[in-house]
């Protein structure tokens, strides 16, 4: 799906448009023991309760492509014949109203998801969405619609534990001690299906919601989509990019290199902004090389940087280039000193040997601040005779 697509889809969970007949959901405490199913038909729901579970259940669309969303593949002999498929497309043809199919659902996650001390709940709802079209020719969409798309949301929520807290008590004109009883937090991970593709259904993927962008939950992958490859969370891609450069060139791999890879890949990113493409973003492993062959790396460096992307990224050759570098901050460190430089003033930034020993040259301009003191540039030729002098007086007391 593409963020077109993606926006006309949550635009179907208006609180007030009420395409959500019922939510289903399963509470679980951390000992992964269900506490309570629920069945919440949402006309009998106060509007306030309403418009939060929407929001809740919308967040599994939200987040970046590539990042937070991620396209789930099924095999076609997972749609063929398949439990897990077959369980997916029951629940969706039955607009979720199968109960033993729920629990089924409910049951492979509970199995699966360890949450650790937190409990939570697993929500589902269903929807049956009149696709709109615009007639040849015309710029409106019409009111007939000849195609429905039918879907349902799944998202797993933590709850966070009740907090003790004084609250204020208008009869009694009073503070009163009271707990704040459990709270649904937002969802930390989910998905949707089928997809929306090119406004239709399409059987063979999911969309994959994480709200974390270094853990895509792979038991949970495993246990509702059984996926013989993984899709790769997005710290993981950054890890696996940075090892690939460092493994493959080795000593070629010098601050100008990773300049050159930042900057020209954050203008790829900014590039593919301006665009306003929907698509996710994407970069190729040739452009890639190409960036390090004008940096002046060898064709044997680069070569062996191809066959170490490809071994790391499990033979991928597209990449989503938001996930490689970090656009805000070009980062150094250090064992003695940690630096962060707005990546627009990282040009000026270069490593010199002097007298035997390794220096991080940083241009600056005016206005220097240590430790929340404004502090002036000495110049050159003073700091080295104070620090003659200082050395001097230190051979002398020797």
């Amino acid at each position: 799906m593409n963020r077109k697509e993606i926006r006309e889809i949550k635009k179907r969970f208006s609180p007030d448009m009420n395409n959500f007949g019922h939510i289903y959901g399963c509470y679980v405490n951390a000992a992964r023991e269900v506490i309570t199913y629920m069945d919440s038909p949402t006309m009998l729901m106060e509007n306030e309760e309403r418009e939060m579970y929407m929001k809740t259940l919308k967040k599994v669309l939200s987040g970046a492509l590539g990042r937070n969303l991620l396209d789930v593949e099924f095999s076609t002999a997972q749609v063929e014949d398949s439990d897990e498929h077959r369980l997916l497309q029951t629940l969706r043809t039955s607009h979720l109203s199968n109960e033993t199919m729920r629990k089924i659902l409910f049951q492979r996650i509970i199995d699966s998801v360890d949450m650790g001390d937190t409990g939570y709940v697993i929500l589902l709802a269903a929807d049956a969405y009149d696709v709109p079209y615009k007639d040849s020719g015309s710029d409106e969409w019409s009111e007939e619609s000849t195609d429905q798309f039918e879907y349902f949301v799944c998202c797993l929520c933590p709850v966070k534990d009740p907090k003790g807290a004084l609250r204020y008590l208008a009869e009694e004109k009073n503070f009163r001690g009271a707990s704040t009883g459990s709270i649904l937090g937002a969802p930390d991970m989910g998905f949707m299906f089928p997809t929306f593709d090119d406004r239709m259904t399409n059987i063979y993927q999911a969309l994959y919601y994480t709200r974390s962008s270094a853990d895509v939950h792979s038991d949970f992958l495993k246990a509702v989509f059984n996926l013989d490859k993984l899709p790769m969370a997005a710290n993981t891609q950054k890890n696996a990019f940075d090892s690939a450069l460092a493994d493959s060139l080795k000593d070629e791999c010098d601050i100008d290199i990773v300049k050159a890879l930042h900057s020209q890949i954050g203008e790829k990113i900014d590039l593919l902004k301006e665009a306003k493409s929907d698509e996710a973003p994407e970069i190729h492993i040739n452009e890639l090389e190409e960036i390090l062959m004008k940096s002046g790396t060898s064709d044997e460096a680069i070569e062996k940087f191809h066959e170490t992307c490809k071994q790391y990224f499990e033979g991928e050759e597209f990449f989503n280039p938001e996930n490689l570098i970090n656009r805000r901050q070009f980062k150094i460190e250090t064992p003695e000193v940690n630096v962060s430089v707005d990546p627009e003033h990282a040009f000026g930034i270069r490593t010199e040997v002097i007298d035997g020993r390794s220096y991080l040259m940083i241009p600056i301009s005016e206005g220097i601040t240590v430790n929340g003191v404004d502090v002036s540039i000495q110049d050159g030729s003073e700091s080295d005779a104070v620090g003659a002098g200082e050395r001097e007086e230190e051979g002398t007391e020797a």
